[in-house]
């Protein structure tokens, strides 16, 4: 079913202490969506792992996109605590000691992609945060996504493999007003 498309989409912000089972579960069911071509990689079916990993962090942030009560989308990440700031190995020399908000997933469901609201909801995750810099990881096989991120202002700095079993993603930076 073609969703109809308005003005209507509302932005909602949430914070580690909104999030409960329902909320973790649509941001799975989400990501299972999105991501439905490719669920058997075992690095995808980490997931809800990393929800719940990202979640329970000190200043986890989340906006979720509302087409009237309909989840179309959302973007979270977290406040990196000092010490690690694991962008700091591509950049020298590395800024003295700025803070540092981790963008870790932005996810819009197919039926809502390419009408600018990944672009919305970044804006609202990132608008007023206090840190200095945004970083991002983009997997590398994924040259458009990086393209947008770019049109963001982000730059990139230079690859990391968080895993072993991860893909070879972009580290991206970018200043914070």
């Amino acid at each position: 079913m073609e969703p109809n498309v308005t003005d209507a989409i509302h932005l909602r912000q949430y914070r580690a202490d909104d999030v409960n089972d329902v909320f973790r579960e649509m941001l799975i069911t989400i990501h299972t969506e999105v991501y439905a071509d490719v669920m058997d990689d075992e690095f995808n079916q980490r997931f809800p792992w990393f929800v719940g990993h990202w979640s329970d962090m000190d200043g986890f942030t989340c906006v979720v996109a509302y087409d009237g009560r309909e989840p179309v989308g959302f973007i979270y990440g977290a406040p990196l605590a000092a010490g690690r700031e694991w962008w700091r190995d591509h950049i020298t020399p590395a800024p003295e000691s700025p803070s540092t908000f981790a963008v870790s997933e932005l996810m819009v469901r197919p039926a809502w992609q390419k009408r600018g609201y990944s672009t919305r909801l970044h804006d609202e995750l990132v608008s007023d945060r206090p840190e200095a810099l945004a970083v991002l990881l983009v997997d590398t096989e994924h040259p458009r996504v990086q393209a947008l991120y770019e049109s963001w202002g982000y730059a990139k700095v230079g690859d990391r493999r968080p895993f072993a079993d991860s893909p070879l993603y972009a580290v991206m930076v970018r200043e914070l007003s």
